[in-house]
């Protein structure tokens, strides 16, 4: 399989309908065995050898997705261990660091006089997706951005 270069429309939907965004991709790689790092390899895959024009529903399970939700990623901090003039909002991303799990980002999910429930799920953990795309443009990888892509994911494996 040739690796192609495709800008696509991309309608993201959850399995019942419901749609979480809409955006336009430019440029991504599509590569059997590689994706940008903020790419699901089951949508990449299912972007392979799209034609300009085609039109595709691309559908990931929870696990093929952001996985399934683990309440175990859920803690509970006390507001005294965050300083008052950290502005905490639902939604608000917070980095914690521990020596058994290392560094993690954490999401506020319920704030109130006492403590801050932090879920490290991704957000969309759980849910199965369906993706709805248009390919805008599409053209074969040159040899030159195929060999970037591999370096971009070397590099990426090493962290």
């Amino acid at each position: 399989m040739k690796a192609q270069i495709v800008s696509f429309h991309c309608v993201l939907k959850t399995k019942l309908g419901k749609v979480i965004s809409s955006t336009f991709n430019h440029d991504v790689i599509t590569r059997d065995g590689h994706q940008p790092a903020d790419m699901l390899k089951g949508l990449v895959t299912g972007l392979q050898d799209l034609k300009i024009g085609e039109r595709r529903l691309i559908s990931l399970s929870a696990g093929e997705a952001y996985g399934f939700y683990d309440p175990a990623q859920v803690i509970k901090k006390s507001r005294d261990e965050f300083p008052p003039e950290e502005n905490m909002r639902l939604g608000s991303r917070v980095v914690l660091e521990s020596s058994r799990s290392g560094r993690k980002v954490f999401r506020v999910t319920e704030i109130n006089s006492e403590f801050l429930v932090l879920d490290a799920n991704h957000p969309l953990a759980g849910e199965d997706l369906v993706f709805e795309i248009e390919a805008t443009a599409v053209r074969d990888a040159t040899d030159d951005e195929i060999q970037e892509s591999l370096e971009v994911v070397d590099i990426q494996s090493l962290h």
